[in-house]
């Protein structure tokens, strides 16, 4: 069922908002519509009895401290994330900068043999967390659109996780560490991440206790989201926009770093499909009295798009239908 947290506040513009929760495990035939209706409203939800071992989630989370605990020197030695490997401050080409480390690995479990050379004492045991983690993850993400597309009545249920689940799929892990603040009377408000939206198709955030994540409502109030290191948070991405025809809206969120006494570790699983896949509304978004806002485009395209613009900058508006330039 969906019911809201106690992370709840009041403006002038929105009364009691809360973040929506949903429980997993209920009754399959009303979980899609709660699905759908979390994703139409927030574009986010907290998913509760995901299935995931908690052990699972443990041993990525050391394998993380493990490494962000490490010398500065020891960690650029797994650097620069270009894309992948180690990063620092640096938020993708375009001079976009973070109160940040992070380590960003692509999910094909040979290139994550790769890269564990360099960033663990114990590749095998970074590895196979990575990898089981990922696996159990990727379920969680494929069930959710699973379920959307049994919430929209797409004919092939299956039309969004298969692309997931394609052995080309260009899916990535990232880990985010944000160090603890030095202050705690810092007035001035301490961006650790900036505001944007997530271009895949779906994202499966967890963190640790530390709080510090902000999503923006649909009227613009942003509110800030309680850490639960038991469970995940589902953001909808760019790509699950465009394909259900703007029905359900990606979220614009960001992390801010005010008095943060212990650093906050986050690990986001960002679904994606292959490079060739073609995105575009799903036959059954489009209808005469709701033509497709959009025009297809493959995800090495849009990704190179999104890839090529700063933080907080609109992308998807270079693909709807009536932009007079496809890039």
């Amino acid at each position: 069922m969906v019911v809201p947290s106690s992370n709840s506040m009041r403006s002038k513009k929105t009364n009691a908002v809360g973040i929506p929760t949903v429980d997993l495990s209920v009754e399959r035939s009303e979980l899609s519509e709660l699905v759908i209706k979390a994703c139409e409203q927030y574009g986010f939800f907290k998913a509760v009895n995901h299935g995931v071992p908690e052990e699972v989630i443990s041993r990525l989370e050391n394998e993380g401290i493990k490494f962000f605990s490490k010398s500065i020197s020891e960690k650029r030695q797994a650097g620069p994330a270009t894309p992948f490997g180690y990063g620092c401050r640096n938020i993708g080409p375009n001079g976009d900068m973070g109160d940040l480390e992070y380590l960003l690995l692509h999910t094909n479990p040979l290139s994550i043999s790769d890269r564990s050379q360099t960033i663990s004492n114990n590749p095998t045991d970074f590895s196979c967390a990575v990898n089981d983690y990922i696996e159990a993850v990727r379920e969680v993400a494929c069930e959710v659109v699973d379920l959307v597309a049994e919430g929209l009545r797409v004919p092939d249920k299956y039309a969004v996780s298969k692309l997931i689940r394609n052995v080309q799929s260009d899916s990535v892990l990232r880990i985010n560490h944000y160090p603890p603040t030095m202050s705690s009377f810092k007035r001035d408000p301490a961006m650790g991440f900036g505001e944007h939206s997530d271009p895949q198709i779906l994202t499966i955030l967890r963190s640790n206790e530390v709080g510090g994540l902000q999503i923006c409502t649909r009227d613009g109030l942003w509110i800030p989201v309680a850490p639960d290191p038991h469970e995940f948070f589902v953001m909808v991405g760019d790509a699950l926009q465009v394909m259900t025809n703007g029905r359900l809206r990606s979220v614009r969120h960001r992390v801010m770093r005010n008095n943060m006494r212990k650093g906050r570790m986050s690990m986001m699983y960002f679904a994606a499909p292959p490079l060739s896949s073609w995105i575009m509304p799903l036959p059954k978004m489009v209808s005469a009295e709701k033509p497709s806002e959009y025009r297809p485009f493959t995800w090495a395209h849009y990704k190179q798009a999104a890839y090529s613009l700063r933080l907080g900058h609109s992308r998807l508006d270079l693909f709807r239908a009536h932009h007079p330039l496809l890039l």
